[in-house]
């Protein structure tokens, strides 16, 4: 199991929480996402490491900017 944290621009509101949780959740191997707008962070917890572009990709499919690691 491996868990990773993102800084993540651009969020705001729930509804930006949701966007982010969704595209992330859909990267294989990923088991949980968490998302806070009010700190910017999105925690991934997985199977086994990911790339940082993998999640970044992701969090731009939804719109947002990923910044690096928390």
């Amino acid at each position: 199991m491996s868990e990773a944290v993102y800084s993540v621009t651009g969020m705001t509101c729930g509804h930006c929480e949701s966007a982010v949780t969704k595209e992330v959740t859909t990267i294989p191997g990923v088991t949980a996402v968490t998302a806070e707008a009010k700190t910017g962070l999105v925690t991934v917890a997985s199977e086994r490491p990911l790339d940082d572009e993998t999640i970044r990709a992701a969090v731009d499919e939804a719109g947002y900017e990923l910044v690096g690691r928390a």
